[in-house]
């Protein structure tokens, strides 16, 4: 189906581990320089060193008006407000306001794990003769807990921050669906528009993947092991990757209808050519038998045939690039059969994984990509994989032959979303 409206996308705010806003983050992907470094989480000998993109100079204090709110804000949902703010102030919506009533959000959240700090005293208070008796749980644990603590960990609460932060009255959403949560929210906010329920949408997603619990779960699956060198560990479709790379980060994108844009005299980033979802059925037994990429080729295929645009007209291609072996495997391969020898970029490379967050993120990249018609350099992609057969661009950014930029995520579960984003 092809977009009854033209939508735009007015403003952009981005905050992760190689910069906080849109020009900082451009300067450390031009400059190759990352943000993956050593974590000062624990110390464990017999784990492996702590690792990942994270963000080292934030101050929520700078974006969140009521201070009284951090007390409710867990890191992503600060990480998120901060974003949907920073857009807000590039929009010019203090000064030029959009109608709150047709002004709604739209937002792709993860699950936040619980700071440990306050489990702490709710888990000594179960101890009986040093052992834990699950039994006092339910009554002498919420009894140390913060009385408010669960309204951190709800995943809903990006947008609910968001939309009282900014006025917000229109439509408020959140989607979880893992690592295409904030594709899949830019997608449904072009469809809120589309159907006519709002002016304006601030879409976008957060996800913060350092935390030790997270961590720790994931040494269950993939992960890099290069905590000598955390800075060369994460290498998408390199010959050399050993496993992702886990970081925190957010982005939030205005999306507006071109003729509510052109009204109130905003000036354009981008436009939404198309967009696409599609699923592909796994097995539960990724090693035995693993996807075959038939979501990513659907929805290469899906945005391109919505848009109209040719394979051949596509600019370049930000890739989800996990750095994990069969995932860069069958992301490579979809790619090469849908579109070719085209360009691809993989910013994971400069600071991991952000899960929900990702793919706003990663959007953002590909809006600046447009704005400087420049492909940024993949980092840390040193040794060609026969297994990935794709262009990658490494060492420095390359010009971008065409004004079309196609922006990837997938999940290790068989989901995938594809966005098509045109020059203006």
């Amino acid at each position: 189906m092809a977009l009854a409206k033209e939508i735009v996308v007015t403003a952009a705010g981005v905050v992760c581990p190689i910069g906080i806003g849109p020009d900082a983050l451009w300067a450390a992907l031009c400059e190759g320089r990352g943000g993956v470094r050593h974590l000062d989480l624990y110390e464990a000998p017999d784990l492996p060193a702590p690792f990942g993109g994270e963000i080292i100079d934030f101050d929520p204090k700078r974006f969140v008006k009521n201070r009284k709110s951090l007390k409710v804000m867990s890191r992503d949902i600060q990480l998120a407000v901060a974003a949907a703010e920073m857009a807000t102030e590039q929009a010019g919506h203090r000064a030029k306001p959009l109608d709150p009533d047709r002004f709604g959000v739209v937002f792709g959240a993860d699950v936040i794990p619980c700071e440990l700090p306050e489990l702490v005293p709710a888990f000594h208070s179960c101890l009986v003769e040093g052992k834990f008796d699950f039994h006092r749980w339910g009554h002498a644990a919420m009894a140390e807990m913060f009385p408010l603590w669960l309204l951190k960990y709800l995943p809903n609460m990006h947008a609910c921050h968001i939309g009282l932060a900014q006025d917000a009255r229109g439509p408020n959403n959140t989607l979880t669906l893992g690592d295409v949560s904030s594709l899949s929210a830019v997608a449904e906010a072009a469809r809120v528009i589309e159907r006519g329920q709002a002016d304006a949408m601030l879409a976008g997603g957060a996800g913060s993947r350092i935390h030790p619990t997270l961590l720790f779960r994931g040494m269950a699956h993939e992960l890099s092991r290069r905590g000598g060198e955390p800075a060369k560990a994460c290498r998408p479709f390199d010959a050399d990757r050993d496993g992702m790379v886990n970081g925190e980060g957010a982005a939030a994108l205005i999306l507006e209808s071109r003729e509510r844009a052109e009204r109130r005299g905003a000036v354009p980033l981008g436009k939404l050519l198309g967009h696409a979802s599609a699923y592909e059925r796994g097995t539960g037994n990724r090693a035995a038998q693993p996807l075959q990429g038939t979501a990513i080729r659907r929805v290469l295929a899906g945005a391109l045939a919505e848009s109209g645009v040719a394979p051949r007209a596509v600019g370049c291609v930000v890739a989800h690039g996990y750095s994990t072996h069969l995932d860069d495997e069958r992301e490579a391969k979809a790619i090469r059969d849908v579109l070719g020898d085209v360009p691809v970029t993989a910013p994971k490379s400069f600071f991991g994984h952000f899960g929900a967050g990702s793919g706003a993120v990663e959007m953002v990249v590909g809006l600046l990509a447009l704005k400087h018609r420049l492909i940024p350099p993949t980092l840390n992609y040193e040794t060609p994989d026969p297994n990935c057969p794709v262009n990658v661009v490494r060492g420095q950014a390359r010009p971008l032959a065409s004004p079309a930029v196609l922006v990837l995520s997938h999940s290790q579960q068989g989901q995938a979303v594809a966005v098509l984003l045109g020059g203006v």
